[in-house]
């Protein structure tokens, strides 16, 4: 078993005195390091990986309290390298090597050695990489789902409830992975071509839905609810549920290279440059939709038990009404690119007191910080 502070049963660090120097392993998949993948991918297979500047970023922030930090690739290596290097906890940013619930992968194996890490467990990683799971959950919770199909082998009736134009992609990925203007389709043969597509190219089921033509929007969470016990910045943390919520982030994709689509295409450029879409933040809407918004994001982050930080994606239907798309349990982490940053960024927090709280936050979970003593009334 891998020791931690808290197993050897040295005091752990506190915010009043008690020294923070931590040994830290960022954990993550990087877009150089391919040689994983499986043959015959498609093009898109490495949307979701990080480059290697993102990782040296990540690692700046955390050496910016006084801790010593190291990258460690999430390859099949992996298990060795932990074992070797000993790190205290991990912050995990890793999305796995492909198969069903890949961004749980890292996780399970950390839990299985007793190492701390950083972000959601395995189950909420599993769920929210399943968009169709994931949906199941929402509308068992009541909560807005717009009506949706999975297509496993491609052929299946189309229910009555779905009615064209409607959205297909793929049911187990992220990043705007397998979305472009083709997504859209508007007859049945236009449907049958692309999840016929997206099940031989994904090898994985096809994710039908009712296209969304309204505004489209992202909103990030921090914390749970004794975030303010751990965090160095409790004041960013509400007494009720203990959550801070970011500022809403609208995506205008009308000038994107997938007007109306927020594709990948449009995803990996860069934020000010042609063909990106519009980021708005914070955006312009009236407080009673902005309440809805920020009430959605606590329960479709609560309802899949993620913890400490994700990111959700919300788009209004043809009533102007919000409906929940999908759940990010491992938003990116890009200063001044990844949509939380850019949210962070609009209300003033800095990229260093982001990731640092992130790493506190999952730190305390595993007995290495002590609380702070506050007197709060809970708001039931």
């Amino acid at each position: 078993m891998t020791e931690t502070l808290a197993t050897k049963g040295e005091k752990p660090p506190s915010f009043t005195g008690g020294k923070k120097n931590w040994f830290v392993a960022v954990l993550a998949n990087i877009k150089d390091g391919n040689g994983d993948l499986q043959p015959d991918v498609p093009a898109d297979a490495l949307a979701d990986y990080d480059h290697i500047e993102t990782i040296q970023s990540i690692q700046a922030a955390i050496e910016s309290d006084g801790h010593k930090t190291v990258f460690i690739p999430a390859d099949r290596n992996l298990p060795f390298s932990l074992r070797d290097i000993k790190p205290d906890i991990c912050f995990n940013v890793s999305e796995g090597l492909g198969g069903d619930a890949r961004e749980a992968q890292v996780p399970a194996l950390l839990e299985m050695m007793r190492i701390p890490y950083t972000g959601s467990r395995i189950m909420a990683n599993a769920i929210s990489l399943d968009k169709t799971l994931t949906k199941r959950i929402w509308r068992d919770r009541r909560l807005p789902v717009a009506p949706f199909q999975e297509f496993i082998i491609g052929d299946e009736s189309l229910r009555t409830e779905l009615r064209f134009p409607l959205f297909v992609k793929p049911a187990r990925e992220g990043t705007g992975m397998g979305v472009d203007l083709k997504a859209i389709v508007n007859d049945e043969v236009e449907l049958r071509e692309r999840v016929n597509y997206i099940i031989k190219i994904y090898k994985q089921p096809a994710l039908v839905e009712t296209y969304l033509s309204g505004r489209e929007f992202t909103v990030g969470l921090m914390g749970r609810w004794d975030a303010k016990k751990y965090s160095r910045h409790p004041e960013w943390y509400d007494e009720k549920y203990g959550y801070h919520i970011f500022p809403i982030l609208e995506l205008d994709s009308s000038r994107s290279v997938t007007p109306g689509v927020y594709s990948q295409a449009a995803k990996s450029k860069e934020v000010d440059e042609e063909g990106a879409p519009g980021y708005v933040c914070p955006a312009d809407v009236d407080p009673e939709l902005a309440r809805k918004l920020q009430n959605l994001v606590i329960k479709a982050h609560m309802s899949i038990k993620a913890i400490d930080v994700s990111r959700t994606d919300i788009r209004l239907n043809a009533e102007g009404e919000p409906v929940l798309l999908e759940l990010n349990s491992l938003p990116g982490l890009t200063p001044g690119y990844s949509d939380l940053c850019l949210e962070a960024a609009a209300e003033g927090i800095e990229y260093n007191d982001l990731i640092l709280d992130i790493l506190y936050l999952g730190a305390s979970r595993w007995g290495m910080l002590e609380a702070r003593e506050l007197h709060l009334t809970r708001k039931k």
